[in-house]
């Protein structure tokens, strides 16, 4: 997809001349299948939109565990990096599970833009809005909702994902085993 028709779907530069000087801002990334966008304790200092493709976001504790937090399907604009790194360090690591293609922006740049233009803050405000209430909402998943619950709600708020990532992905983002995953998904089919 292009930038400039993914800016203009929202209602914030829709209307607005200023989606094109805000999409000449960002500059292409192209990522092959496996490779890593940020990576866990590494510098990270872009803003990103999933133009085509798809990624993972995962945590990795000091065991060396590995617990999945986001999955992206392009088009979309990927968790901001207000909320997926402390001190310009990510929190993170984004990998390709496919081959992808990016358009990124420094996020000090796109801070200059939100204080200059109006339709730029609020769009990007508006991303923030809704990536903060995807988080609540899984959070909540995980704390009130048993095993069958979970798949229910992660099929609802993430249709056909199934299909596109490994069910030993889905498990981790849901806090269950894979094992319980494919007695999940076995136990649907009867």
């Amino acid at each position: 997809m292009k930038l400039r028709r993914f800016l203009t779907q929202s209602p914030d530069l829709s209307d607005s001349g200023d989606a094109d000087v805000f999409a000449s801002h960002w500059t292409r990334k192209r990522m092959n299948k496996g490779a890593h966008l940020t990576r866990q304790e590494q510098p990270d200092t872009d803003e990103f939109i999933l133009l085509e493709g798809c990624l993972t976001s995962s945590v990795c504790d000091q065991n060396g565990k590995e617990v999945c937090v986001g999955f992206y399907v392009g088009p979309c604009v990927v968790t901001p990096s207000i909320a997926r790194t402390r001190d310009g360090v990510s929190l993170v690591t984004m990998t390709a599970t496919t081959d992808v293609s990016l358009a990124r922006i420094e996020n000090d740049e796109l801070s200059k833009l939100m204080i200059s233009t109006e339709s730029v803050r609020n769009w990007a405000n508006g991303v923030l809005r809704d990536t903060l209430s995807r988080k609540v909402d899984r959070e909540w998943c995980l704390a009130a909702l048993g095993g069958a619950e979970r798949l229910n709600w992660f099929r609802e708020a993430f249709p056909e994902y199934e299909a596109i990532f490994s069910h030993a992905l889905i498990a981790s983002f849901l806090g269950v085993t894979p094992v319980t995953m494919s007695r999940l998904r076995a136990r649907d089919k009867r």
